[in-house]
């Protein structure tokens, strides 16, 4: 590969990190705050009961949390067994890896406000309208007390307790709110961030190798606007597994190349809440219909949003502008800086972990394939 592709190609990279960087560093900080202030039990509380308030609940509480579609099949599932209905898990399992405050403010720095507030807009009505399609078309479950759920009520602090044999009131002063924070910062910066880091720097090598290689006029010349783009945008989108912070600088990179703002609303929509690897799971935990449903409703809704957002930006003459290398930083160039090598400096760690796993594992199944036992489906990194 050329020497000059190769520069352009990180240097595409570099400036979006410049200006992502500071604002998933708020993402991380406000998922760690989630992590330690809110109940565990909260959640699972309020989705047993009901077939429409139970669904909103449930698609609403999924938007902030950032977990990523391979990572949100265990939560679910635990809601799932815990009572919640199966319509009101399948809005969870669409709206929270769709979005989430990381990838929210990820999508304010990249693809400005208009987009940052369409992409939890969506993931609401997506989840909002698979939950209720899978509520009506199925017979009613019989509804759970409170009283019957299990919950997890263990400490999130340092587990000091299991949260059964101590009033929640008693527990909720065990800890200062300053261990608290520090219990989250430490939560969002090394775990939640260990398991995001590769892929979103695989996103950004992504982004910056659109940048650098596709020809600027690409969609207009050969693709062209409207359905048949978001069709395509759908069938890239389903089986890829990406997550939704890693998504938004390779939509930004698309939208450089002349992709509509409602065409990588489908592709932010579909890629971070489906893949094979979630496909396969849910088959076998929630059946075909409600897979179906699911698939459904996340590609009418998708494909719908798309075109009704282009539809808006077009008679109110609102541009979305993707964030380039020549225009004005958000932020002080001092403040992206040394947000972005904060960031740099978290990664080195699980990015280079990842990589010696990668490196040790080839050997072995080389020398054992005939033997080897199923692995976990590649793709579900992040949890």
């Amino acid at each position: 590969m050329d020497i000059h592709i190769i520069v352009a190609v990180f240097t595409a990279a570099w400036e979006l990190l410049l200006e992502s960087a500071i604002y998933i560093l708020f993402g991380l900080i406000i998922s760690g705050l989630l992590k330690v202030y809110l109940p565990a039990d909260l959640i699972a509380r309020h989705l047993g009961r009901g077939r429409f308030k139970s669904v909103f609940k449930a698609a609403l509480l999924g938007i902030p949390i950032p977990l990523c579609s391979c990572g949100v099949l265990p939560t679910a599932m635990s809601l799932r067994k815990q009572g919640a209905g199966k319509g009101a898990t399948t809005a969870f399992l669409i709206s929270t890896p769709e979005s989430g405050v990381d990838s929210i403010a990820v999508s304010y720095a990249l693809l400005g406000p208009v987009m940052a507030v369409a992409r939890p807009v969506s993931a609401f009505v997506t989840a909002a309208v698979a939950g209720i399609a899978e509520n009506l078309l199925h017979k009613k479950e019989p509804q759970t007390s409170s009283r019957e759920l299990s919950f997890d009520r263990s400490c999130p602090v340092d587990g000091c307790c299991d949260g059964t044999d101590c009033e929640p009131s008693q527990h909720r002063r065990h800890h200062s709110h300053g261990v608290k924070i520090a219990a989250g910062m430490r939560y969002a910066l090394r775990d939640f961030w260990n398991d995001l880091a590769v892929w979103f720097f695989l996103g950004l090598l992504m982004a910056g190798i659109i940048a650098a290689v596709m020809p600027a006029d690409v969609f207009s010349r050969y693709i062209g606007p409207g359905l048949p783009t978001m069709l395509a945008m759908l069938a890239i989108g389903i089986p890829l597994y990406i997550c939704a912070t890693a998504s938004t600088p390779i939509a930004a990179a698309l939208i450089l190349k002349g992709l509509s703002p409602g065409a990588a609303l489908v592709f932010l929509m579909a890629g971070p809440a489906t893949n094979m690897a979630t496909l396969t799971v849910l088959l076998a935990i929630m059946g075909k219909r409600a897979t179906g449903i699911y698939l459904a409703a996340i590609a009418i809704c998708s494909i719908s949003m798309g075109l009704s957002l282009d539809l808006l930006l077009t008679a109110g003459h609102v541009p979305v502008v993707a964030t380039t290398a020549e225009q004005t930083h958000l932020m002080p160039h001092w403040v992206e800086l040394g947000a972005a090598l904060l960031l740099l400096a978290l990664s080195v760690k699980p990015i280079s972990q990842r990589l010696r796993r990668s490196f040790k594992r080839r050997p072995r199944q080389r020398a054992s394939d005939s033997t080897a036992t199923p692995v976990q489906p590649p793709g579900c990194g992040p949890t």
